[in-house]
């Protein structure tokens, strides 16, 4: 089944010239008339896995579909590898080759492409982020790693990946989480914003006991704040509005106002309010201000 998608993200053409994301996307989309094309077919056992790969976790379900389709279609989208000494790298399409491999496939279409490990690095980083398909445990991993082994720094990784460097310093903070407590994460039991606050607690005990308890009451991400400004003993400071000083002539008709009516009387800048307390209130102040006469009422 193809796979449709976007391309790879920012900064490839500064590294590979300005025509490769165009020939990558070329690649994966499968025209026919990319430039340098050559598809072969490649033993799947003579496949090695991407050492770069993000991603980690493979939703079994969606594997077993792929390889259904597999099966009745084939493979429209070919992997795209690297010859080394002995057999293939794979470059992209792991999803397709486990699928493959379920579906019993033993030969694999796929592009022969030269790369660097550095640039193997980043495309599959890159892919697997611009595609959304990384949890946010892999996705921290996988920033954490352009930056330890390609020297990025925290403005070349939010622009390469294309998010906020807050974003990105906020989710490789993650990596600190004790492992227990990052499996939580990964398995959607809990999510990054109820994580984030409990990276500020004493050690790795506390914070997974304090998981655990988050998970369990089920809290929402201001309640886990709370919790964890009462385990540290601080008060949770409420937040104050400001009040606007009103204008003092508006001040000073509003007090005339409640005077002369003998009532509570709100003035703004476009609006007076006169408050009333029954009907017979209301006939009072509408006589005061000459609206009826006392006859009326």
């Amino acid at each position: 089944m193809a796979e449709k998608r976007q391309g790879l993200g920012r900064g490839l053409s500064s590294i590979f010239g300005q025509d490769v994301e165009q020939y990558l996307d070329d690649i994966q989309n499968n025209a026919a008339d990319a430039p340098g094309r050559k598809e072969i077919q490649i033993a799947i056992k003579e496949i090695r896995p991407n050492p770069y790969q993000p991603r980690k976790e493979f939703d079994k379900q969606a594997l077993n579909e792929l390889a259904d389709s597999i099966r009745t279609h084939g493979i429209f989208t070919p992997l795209l590898v690297r010859k080394s000494v002995s057999g293939y790298d794979l470059i992209t399409g792991e999803r397709r080759l486990r699928a493959a491999t379920i579906a019993g496939l033993d030969t694999v279409p796929a592009i022969s492409v030269d790369f660097t490990d550095e640039q193997m690095m980043e495309i599959s980083i890159l892919e697997n982020v611009q595609r959304e398909d990384l949890n946010p445990i892999e996705e921290a991993a996988a920033y954490d790693s352009l930056v330890r082994k390609l020297g990025y720094t925290q403005e070349q990784l939010a622009e390469r990946v294309g998010k906020s460097r807050e974003y990105c310093a906020n989710i490789m903070r993650l990596l600190k989480l004790p492992s227990d407590v990052r499996q939580l994460v990964i398995d959607k039991k809990l999510t990054m914003s109820h994580v984030r606050p409990l990276l500020s607690l004493k050690d790795e005990d506390q914070i997974y006991t304090a998981a655990k308890q988050v998970m369990r009451k089920k809290m929402s991400v201001r309640e886990v704040e709370n919790y964890v400004h009462e385990l540290q003993g601080t008060e949770v400071k409420p937040k104050t509005k400001t009040v606007k000083e009103k204008d003092p002539y508006l001040r000073d008709l509003e007090s005339r106002m409640q005077k002369k009516l003998s009532t509570q009387v709100s003035v703004g800048k476009k609006a007076i309010t006169i408050s009333y307390g029954d009907t017979e209130d209301l006939n009072r102040i509408l006589e005061l201000l000459g609206c009826i006469e006392e006859s009326e009422y």
